[in-house]
């Protein structure tokens, strides 16, 4: 697929997103914005009968729902329910129901690569050849649990498993790196042995390179740079927008700038 393919699917994907959060006054914007990118280059290469996709930054369900919609797994006509009141399938975060995708629960910082592990672990003892993608925050390389998995993830040489961080350097309370820094990332998982890669995560020729790269002997980082909000200059490295509802105003205005993209 071309760069302009990818621009059209991408502009699509971020137009939808904005009416769901407005439509249901949700937040997370920027969050969400961030990793679409990454999402459609995933989303066009995966495996949907083979792989095994995780979103451990659940609070992007969004986008999530955007693709499976796209993809079949779930009926379109069901992005109108996202977040809506009494709605207990297609909420804020991602809740497990048993299709590509939704196999997990995402949302509690830490967990998605411990799951992706078992996962990973699953299908290397049943001689599966399927890939685990797990798309994770910067923020949740702060955690504990992370970098356990990360250590038993190498301990079982787990070549199945690809981690994709989403790092828009920000996270909920202010900037990664104010919090608790944790760079230079790529090398210090690299020093795990695992292998790293660093790319930017609005380039999608970069992006389907790093997805098409041959399987090592190692779990495989992907450290995607990116910025929070993209697509939508006033969220742009705005960390206002991780969790502020929309004005009606602001939606506008955000539609109006993806409309002229």
């Amino acid at each position: 697929m071309t760069p302009n393919e990818y621009t059209k699917i991408t502009n699509d994907a971020r137009k939808t997103v904005l009416r769901m959060i407005y439509k249901a006054q949700s937040s997370h914007i920027g969050s969400n914005f961030s990793c679409i990118d990454i999402l459609s280059v995933l989303f066009e290469k995966m495996d949907l009968q083979k792989d095994t996709f995780i979103a451990s930054k659940g609070w992007v369900a969004a986008s999530v729902y955007y693709f499976l919609g796209q993809k079949g797994v779930i009926p379109e006509k069901d992005l109108e329910r996202y977040c809506q009141p009494n709605e207990t399938k297609y909420i804020g975060l991602i809740e497990p129901q048993g299709k590509f995708g939704l196999e997990f629960a995402g949302g509690s910082m830490g967990f998605g690569l411990p799951a992706g592990v078992g996962f990973s672990l699953a299908k290397k003892l049943n001689a599966d050849n399927g890939t685990t993608h797990i798309l994770m925050s910067d923020g949740e390389m702060q955690i504990g649990t992370t970098w356990e998995s990360i250590l038993i993830a190498k301990q079982h040489g787990l070549s199945n498993l690809v981690v994709w961080v989403d790092n828009n350097r920000f996270q909920a309370m202010g900037k990664t790196e104010e919090i608790l820094n944790i760079e230079p990332l790529d090398e210090r998982v690299r020093a795990f042995g695992w292998a790293v890669e660093r790319i930017d995560g609005h380039n999608f020729e970069q992006i389907e390179a790093a997805f098409a790269g041959s399987r090592v002997q190692s779990p495989r980082m992907i450290v995607c740079d990116t910025i929070k909000g993209k697509g939508w200059k006033r969220a742009e490295n705005n960390n206002v927008y991780h969790y502020k509802n929309l004005s009606q105003e602001e939606f506008e205005e955000a539609m109006e700038e993806l409309n002229k993209a």
